[in-house]
């Protein structure tokens, strides 16, 4: 997508929110090459800030391909922003509804359109107590998997020392460097025309969060953890103890 086809309400969004973006966060961003300057395409990125998906959105509005986030569908009734999420293409995710497929589709459509769909696949902020990557969800790759469209990982680091996962102060001094690497696009060229079953979903999904991984491993200068963490086995490990502890 051109610059020329950024459209009215992106145009605006810019104009408001890069201004305190440039002052809050100094940018160290590599890996742009990556981004495809023509079709559809997934960006998947990593998640550990409630303000990275305007840190990420402001490097990407730069590469000139704007991305089309997938987001709760209340933030589309909420008057101005409402007007904001629809105006510049944003996904309403209706989660645990008749309609939760619906984000899915219009991923689907968005791609083939020929726009980019930027994915957080593990769909909320890491719980991760190093702030890693956890387990992803199936949707990235499902959407991947239909369209064979380029999957560009993404790993960003940053954000979270302005403002951590579940944090409600930022710290804002000294002024933090926002980190960004993409890498390469995610060869799923083994999984295509295969029958679509939740195994062969996992499995590509996790071929897509271990290269983000990696790249992360490389911005932060430390190496990969052994395995991802899953919020749902340490959930369930917390009760388990909960329980232990009361039968005692």
């Amino acid at each position: 997508m051109s610059r020329r086809r950024i459209g009215f309400w992106y145009r605006l969004a810019a104009v408001i929110a890069k201004p305190p973006l440039i002052v809050l966060l100094k940018r160290d961003w590599r890996g742009g090459e990556y981004i495809p300057a023509a079709g559809g395409f997934i960006t998947a990125v990593n998640h550990n800030s409630h303000i990275d998906p305007f840190a990420y959105a402001h490097f990407q509005y730069n590469t000139g391909r704007v991305p089309r986030f997938l987001a709760k569908h209340g933030l589309f009734t909420k008057g101005f922003i409402g007007s904001v999420m629809r105006g510049t293409g944003q996904i309403p995710v209706y989660r645990e509804t008749s309609d939760a497929l619906s984000a899915f589709r219009a991923a689907i459509d968005a791609v083939e359109r020929g726009e980019c769909v930027a994915f957080y696949p593990e769909g909320t902020l890491t719980r991760d107590p190093g702030l890693w990557p956890m387990t992803a969800k199936t949707g990235v790759a499902r959407v991947a998997l239909q369209t064979k469209c380029p999957v560009i990982p993404v790993a960003q680091w940053g954000a979270n020392h302005v403002l951590p996962p579940y944090a409600k102060r930022l710290d804002l001094f000294p002024r933090k460097t926002h980190h960004i690497l993409c890498g390469p696009a995610v060869d799923l060229s083994r999984f295509y025309d295969q029958e679509m079953n939740p195994e062969l979903l996992r499995e590509a999904t996790e071929v897509i969060m271990a290269a983000i991984t990696e790249l992360l491993s490389e911005l932060r200068g430390e190496p990969v953890p052994t395995a991802l963490y899953d919020h749902r086995q340490a959930r369930a490990e917390q009760r388990r103890k909960a329980a232990e502890e009361g039968s005692k």
